[in-house]
């Protein structure tokens, strides 16, 4: 229930889901044209700031780069990466497919082949009814493994934590893999706007964190720009409300586990 909740509320704090709220409220309401004037008008913000270039590239800006790349990654124990960068194998698709944070594999791909680590512990489990596939098909977890060993990866490298439904759970089902194997310093792979919630859950495990940030969605070039460019940055998109409502989605959750007191 928690975890379906976790899913649930937010939806009606994003831009999207409050503006529809408000108009639903409005459509419903019995008061003066004057206050469904405000409703409708106070949506129409709600949208246009939340798929605004500039709302959305700097709220997602200040999540992504407390952690920036480093040049020479220290060495480590092990690589673990956070699933969420996969798509199953569900027809019509051939075979296990990335999505837009599937850099996370290719990045975890590259370090292993730089021997920064013996081996990658694959973290994510599967919620049936939130990714939209049947209880048979494999965990994020194993499917990562599936295109890992299409990097050049060999089985023997790949440990699988498959039963996280959550980033709280895939710090406490890791730490519990590793703490087995005696490991206490870990590179971490994720999405960069993940990577600040990410960090502080694993290090309240006790974990050594070295954080390998990838998956960026604000680079220089999109901070900066021509006259015109910005000027077409004041106008709304779907784009800047997606990610918008990712960085909120991260913030909602930092909130959310430091009071819980998971961080």
């Amino acid at each position: 229930m928690i975890v379906f909740l976790s899913k649930l509320l937010p939806i009606f704090l994003y831009p999207l889901g409050l503006a529809c709220v408000l108009l639903v409220a409005v459509l419903l309401s019995k008061r003066s044209p004057r206050w469904q004037r405000i409703g409708v008008i106070l949506a129409l913000v709600l949208l246009w700031l939340g798929g605004n270039h500039w709302v959305a590239s700097g709220l997602a800006r200040s999540l992504e780069w407390r952690y920036l790349p480093m040049e020479n990654l220290p060495k480590s124990e092990v690589i673990v990466v956070l699933g969420g960068g996969t798509q199953p194998k569900s027809q019509p698709r051939p075979i296990v497919e990335i999505n837009g944070a599937g850099d996370r594999l290719f990045y975890a791909a590259s370090l292993y082949h730089q021997e920064l680590a013996d081996h990658l512990l694959l973290s994510g489990g599967k919620i049936p009814w939130y990714s939209n596939g049947t209880s048979t098909e494999a965990s994020p977890a194993e499917e990562m493994a599936v295109l890992l060993e299409m990097l050049g990866v060999p089985p023997t490298a790949i440990w699988l934590e498959p039963d996280s439904l959550n980033t709280y759970e895939n710090a406490v089902n890791s730490q519990r893999i590793l703490h087995e194997k005696g490991i206490e310093s870990i590179i971490l792979v994720t999405s960069a706007i993940h990577m600040p919630r990410s960090v502080k859950l694993f290090e309240a495990q006790g974990l050594n964190v070295t954080p390998a940030p990838v998956d960026y969605y604000v680079t220089q070039e999109d901070w900066t720009g021509s006259l015109p460019q910005q000027i077409m940055r004041i106008f709304p998109s779907a784009g800047n409300l997606a990610l918008t409502t990712r960085a909120l989605k991260e913030y909602f959750g930092i909130l959310f586990y430091n009071l819980r007191g998971w961080t």
